[in-house]
């Protein structure tokens, strides 16, 4: 087979997954012609608008101002994740972002406080946390403008209006040279050794290529229905498999906090925007039916609905081989996680950055396509598993969906993980993992599993007064968040965009 250089890339379906896909190609690889087909007739799902970190540096990389991106997607910051009734009814916990803990010593700092704990200190976790207490508060200011102050650990990602994601990045690909064809794919002509060679459009155009990334969402037509990728169903552990969507007008100023409330058969989510709230119901459609789903969510939200409730099918698992012959697929088309944790577009940018990584010749080497594979199933299995440990810990027996996850067995590496950190705290952190240990850290604190002792590394730290070196922390962390503005006003000041139309 000819080992040419990749010349030509179509890219079908568009949404968040083809726009980012679309972006990322034009600015890392302008040399490469990339056509976007999608139709205006094929709606979006477009309620994955909640991000991680990784987000921003995925802006930053594209060169885009932030502010500018932030007011024109009416976004707000997200310091975290409140839980609520996770693991027993009337209890939370924060999942922040950035660091807990300012540098003592060379130990970890969870480390230092199970030693206190042991000793009968009593100061919570989070308070060390710069963005659980901002998040408490309902303050922010980013790092980056208070690197050298109590604050400088924290990190922060975004809330975004999904739809105005897609469009916004549209701008930008098509600027940058990326061609879009208005049409629906009908039909998908392979050639003889299986790649794909060209797609067929219900008006007769045929789009060829050399190489075709699938963003078209659970359809999956080229991986799926075309080349007929395996998947791997883990709605074995994963029960929640519908969501009810509806937004709302905002009630007072947005917090800098995503809300994830358990509720009798699943969990809801509350994403506070600049101009309005997104609102669903994520559920098992073995515990809940879609008119019961949608009531309860109805009686939670706050504010007057602005859409009507959207309810949304989805099926837990990877694909085998996202990358499979010429044909790579990226986002929905992939795999899915439920959005607990808000990967989804993460694991959009990973899926692209991976591949330019290992951007292949017209032969589409499979050396280059394992390896790809091998790291993108890897990293929804690691998702997989930090979304599983928030179930699978609960002490709840008030509902059958609930008393299955008590029961449930987990997948064998998440079952290491939580041994291990029963045993002295410890996070076995792989290579290049999204969540590292304070995350997985905050949530096994906030589900009730407390380390059997602290590591014997901490007990080496000479601290004279270690409850009292904590205090001090601590309440310097509390003074400067209370000069910090609060979120809303960070916004008006900052990044408010214009009032909607």
């Amino acid at each position: 087979m000819t080992r040419a250089p990749l010349k030509t890339v179509c890219i079908v379906g568009g949404g968040t997954a083809g726009w980012i896909a679309a972006a990322l190609i034009a600015h890392l690889h302008p040399d490469l012609s990339v056509e976007l087909v999608e139709s205006d007739d094929i709606g979006t799902i477009g309620v994955g608008e909640s991000t991680i970190p990784p987000f921003i540096q995925l802006l930053h990389l594209l060169g885009v101002n932030e502010s500018e991106f932030i007011a024109e997607c009416q976004a707000s910051y997200k310091l975290g994740i409140e839980f609520r009734d996770w693991h027993h009814v009337g209890e939370r916990y924060f999942h922040p972002f950035g660091a807990i803990g300012t540098p003592m010593t060379h130990a970890d700092f969870y480390q230092l406080w199970l030693r206190a704990v042991a000793d009968g200190y009593t100061g919570a976790l989070m308070d060390f946390a710069p963005a659980a207490v901002m998040a408490r508060e309902g303050r922010f200011t980013p790092a980056f403008m208070a690197l050298r102050t109590p604050i400088g650990g924290a990190a922060y990602a975004l809330h975004v209006d999904a739809k105005r994601v897609a469009r916004f990045l549209r701008h930008y690909a098509e600027e940058r040279g990326v061609v879009r064809t208005e049409g629906i794919v009908t039909d998908v002509a392979l050639r003889p050794d299986g790649f794909v060679d060209r797609i067929v459009l219900s008006d007769g155009r045929q789009v060829a290529a050399e190489f075709f990334i699938d963003c078209s969402g659970f359809r999956a037509i080229l991986a799926g229905k075309a080349l007929g990728g395996a998947f791997d169903d883990w709605g074995e552990w994963l029960l929640c498999d519908r969501a009810i969507a509806v937004q709302t007008e905002n009630v007072g100023p947005p917090s800098p906090y995503t809300l994830a409330e358990a509720q009798p058969a699943g969990w809801r989510w509350r994403i506070p925007l600049q101009h309005r709230t997104g609102n669903g119901h994520v559920f098992s459609s073995r515990h809940m039916s879609d008119d019961e789903a949608t009531a309860i969510l109805l009686d939670k939200v706050e504010g007057e609905l602005v859409t009507q409730p959207m309810p949304v099918a989805f099926r837990t698992g990877v694909r085998f081989r996202p990358w499979d012959r010429n044909v790579l697929a990226v986002g929905l088309a992939a795999g899915f996680i439920e959005p607990l944790e808000s990967t989804a577009i993460h694991l959009i940018y990973r899926g692209i950055e991976y591949f330019l990584r290992f951007l292949p010749t017209t032969a589409c080497e499979r050396e280059l396509a394992d390896e790809y594979n091998r790291r993108m199933v890897t990293d929804y299995t690691e998702i997989r598993d930090f979304i599983v440990l928030h179930y699978c810990l609960t002490q709840r027996d008030d509902t059958p969906f609930w008393r299955a996850y008590r029961d449930m067995t987990p997948p064998e590496g998440l079952a290491r993980r939580i041994a291990l950190f029963r045993a002295a705290g410890l996070i076995p952190e792989g290579v290049d993992e999204l969540f590292r240990a304070v995350s997985w850290q905050s949530v096994m604190e906030g589900m009730g599993v407390r380390p059997a002792r602290h590591h014997a590394s901490a007990d080496r730290m000479a601290i004279d007064d270690l409850p009292r070196e904590l205090d001090i922390a601590r309440s310097t962390l509390s003074r400067y968040v209370a000069t910090v503005p609060s979120h809303g006003d960070f916004i008006a000041r900052h990044v408010a965009a214009a009032p909607p139309r």
